[in-house]
């Protein structure tokens, strides 16, 4: 996909902006969705490992170089073993605010000072680069959509798309579209583990624990 520096989790973050309105969606469970990227990229990279069913850093010294995965490997070192499925619920606004954060200082975000009823500052964020999350966009379509065997995918790819999905994102396509392309989208998340059978079951349980959140999450909402 285009932006190639991009990590998982900040193309994530990028693919939840409808650049029409334009306007961040699917903000109720979008934490949920970029720790769920945070983790599979760790896990891909090799970093984080599966023992057990538990979340386990491979080298205690190990760094990226990317704040926001550095960031929640320190969180998952300092802190008590625990499984996948809890890693992506778990303090996961911190990795929204890290990866918000991020953009922002790399100018695909502007944040813009407000005063709430005329007293409290606040920060709020808009889209600065709309021709780069466009092109992102009609990529991860071209993924979930286009003929190309999954093989030929790059694990990346096929795990923005995966996630995406499991999270349903509207930018992505609606309920019909996901509907419509579940077998892809299977496929999609078994070659975002390819790499090892450990990998894969990683992915799956990431991917299931992000829709379970955003089931939570539209529940509450509906509610």
């Amino acid at each position: 996909m285009s932006d190639g520096p991009l990590s998982l989790p900040a193309r994530l973050y990028l693919l939840a902006w409808d650049t029409g309105r334009p306007r961040l969606t699917g903000t109720a469970h979008l934490h949920h969705l970029v720790r769920a990227g945070a983790l599979t990229e760790l896990a891909q990279r090799g970093l984080l490992v599966d023992d057990d069913g538990i979340t386990t850093p491979v080298d205690l010294d190990a760094r990226t170089g990317d704040p926001v995965l550095d960031g929640l490997l320190e969180l998952v070192r300092e802190s008590r073993p625990r499984r996948w499925r809890a890693w992506v619920t778990l303090r996961a606004r911190y990795t929204l605010v890290a990866v918000r954060e991020q953009l922002a200082a790399e100018g695909y975000l502007r944040a813009e000072k407000r005063r709430v009823l005329g007293i409290f500052p606040s920060v709020e964020y808009a889209l600065d680069r709309v021709a780069v999350v466009d092109a992102l966009n009609r990529e991860a379509r071209g993924v979930l959509e286009g003929d190309r065997p999954p093989a030929e995918v790059s694990e990346r790819d096929a795990a923005v798309v995966a996630l995406a999905a499991a999270a349903e994102l509207r930018t992505l396509g609606s309920g019909r579209d996901r509907r419509r392309h579940r077998r892809r989208i299977d496929e999609l998340t078994e070659r975002s583990g390819s790499a090892a059978p450990a990998l894969r079951r990683v992915v799956r349980e990431v991917r299931t624990a992000v829709v379970v959140a955003t089931t939570a999450a539209s529940a509450t909402a509906g509610g």
